[in-house]
């Protein structure tokens, strides 16, 4: 019968452990440590402190940063977890020379940092570039929409908080009549010591609710309505995602098409991307140089397409590639992705009940077309005529009020006839395109981004700017924004941009092994 040595794990060894020598080289803890303490200039965090004759000494910020980006590498994100690690695991023993950290040293060290992210981040920016890790051939930018510390059911506007406050106070109200109708006194003891919870917890919200109300106003938006707010954190804001709608921040990311080096980032507690483009750009040029965009192209998706911002690029004399809401459609590759739809649609309108309203071909158009008329007689005088912004030619009508109002038919031509005051009419002339359409930027845009050299270009966007929130989300897992306002969850960003950019230069750059 074989025989084998002895062995039990009810047993411990003591072993004498060197920190240097735990950090292997090839690793990324090596990459880590010796960035930090050789190539990058923290002096900006000696200003955090202020303990040159009185107090406790700090902890270095070199050894709270490499613990931190390495838990950040690692998916920890957690304070007391990141400590628990330095008093448990080897390399962030090794990593803090078993300094042994706080997890509230470590949370404050990172929430109260704002212009040491940046530094920072444009620290590792231009160690990527001296080592050639930046192309500079082309740049993409685009935005990741992550959820924020803060539930979006404590989002609405003034009036709506003012409704949801006496809606609580109706709960509790009907709690206090509950406990008034019950005549049983045991039952009644029973009832009010379960409720009384819910009822404190009901009396701190409309608390909360009224506070925030006096003390704040409704956030301005573009037009008459405000934009909502929300109580918990009123930096961030209530955005559309990939899967539904979340209270966040949009956290946005210019990246180098070379190595997918990200060159400029920033969250913003907004969900609308068309006034960041210029921003974004700013933020670039102050990273690397004002002249980066010369010989630099620029990609960016239809979310930052506007006629301000086509206006802004070729006034800067950037050689961008934004796309439109119409470029797919344009895309002679695409020409028959649409034909199952329109089999839908005709199956879809075959089961639906005909329109009883009027249609534009119940009504009389004059050949010149100078006005037309309604089933009912009455006239509909020309309103404008032009091009419309997909090229084609139009000619509408307006009927005015005096015609539309006493008419017996509203009901059988306007959709809302107790809100609508008059109708309106559009004749789209077949065959008619623009061909000699105004030279504006927005055109030679199109122009452009249509053309064989456009369409390659910018289809290197998607496999430049992607994989980079990719990477951030679900292998460094930044999957939702910790901290509160906007400053702190740009700090956050920027570390996890910046600790995107170590792994760059852990697998691309030169890093000596001794």
């Amino acid at each position: 019968m074989a025989k084998y040595k002895d062995y039990s794990y009810d047993q411990g060894v003591f072993l004498p452990v060197y920190f240097d020598r735990q950090i292997l080289p090839g690793t990324f803890e090596y990459t880590l440590s010796h960035l930090i303490d050789n190539e990058l200039d923290l002096s900006v965090f000696d200003k955090r402190y202020k303990n040159d004759d009185t107090g406790a000494p700090a902890y270095d910020p070199r050894i709270l940063l490499k613990i931190i980006l390495y838990a950040y590498s690692r998916g920890i994100t957690s304070s007391r977890k990141i400590s628990q690690c330095c008093e448990e695991n080897i390399i962030f023993m090794a990593l803090s020379a078993h300094t042994r950290p706080h997890f509230t040293t470590i949370a404050d060290f990172v929430s109260s940092q704002d212009e040491e992210a940046v530094a920072l981040f444009q620290e590792i920016i231009l160690i990527c570039d001296e080592m050639n890790l930046i192309g500079r051939e082309m740049f993409a930018v685009d935005g990741c929409k992550l959820p924020s510390n803060a539930s979006k059911e404590w989002s609405g506007t003034k009036a709506d908080f003012k409704k949801k406050a006496l809606k609580l106070e109706k709960a509790i109200e009907h709690i206090i009549e509950k406990h008034r109708q019950i005549d049983d006194i045991e039952e009644k003891n029973n009832i009010i010591e379960s409720d009384a919870k819910y009822m404190a917890t009901l009396q701190k919200q409309i608390k909360k609710i009224r506070e925030w109300v006096n003390d704040n106003d409704d956030k301005p938006g573009a037009g008459s309505k405000p934009i909502k707010s929300n109580i918990t954190d009123n930096d961030s804001a209530k955005m559309k995602s990939s899967k539904g709608y979340i209270q966040g921040y949009n956290g946005l990311a210019m990246v180098d098409s070379k190595h997918q080096v990200i060159v400029g980032a920033e969250a913003y507690g907004k969900g609308p991307e068309q006034d960041l483009l210029k921003p974004m750009i700013e933020s670039t040029k102050g990273n690397l140089e004002d002249s980066v965009f010369e010989k630099t192209l620029l990609t960016a998706d239809s979310g930052f397409h506007t006629k301000d911002n086509m206006d802004m690029l070729a006034k800067e004399g950037i050689d961008a590639y934004v796309a439109d809401n119409r470029f797919r459609k344009r895309d002679p590759r695409f020409k028959d992705n649409d034909r199952y739809k329109e089999r839908h649609r005709k199956e879809i309108a075959g089961k639906r009940k005909k329109s009883q309203l009027y249609s534009k071909e119940d009504f009389y158009f004059d050949p010149d077309f100078k006005f037309c008329m309604c089933p009912a007689g009455k006239r509909l005088y020309r309103s404008g005529r032009g091009f419309d912004t997909h090229g084609n030619f139009v000619t509408r009508f307006k009927a005015p009020k005096s015609a539309c109002g006493p008419c017996k038919l509203r009901s059988k031509c306007l959709r809302h006839p107790d809100r609508s005051p008059k109708r309106s009419v559009a004749y789209f002339h077949s065959g008619t395109k623009n061909k000699d359409a105004p030279d504006t930027a927005t055109e030679r845009m199109k122009q452009k981004i249509d053309s064989a050299l456009g369409r390659m270009i910018y289809s290197k966007r998607l496999g430049t700017v992607e994989p980079v929130f990719g990477h951030i989300r679900h292998t460094i897992k930044l999957d939702r924004f910790t901290l509160r306002g906007k400053i702190k969850v740009n700090c956050q960003w920027l570390l996890f941009c910046a600790l995107h950019n170590l792994k760059k230069i852990h697998r691309y750059g030169s890093i000596p092994a001794t």
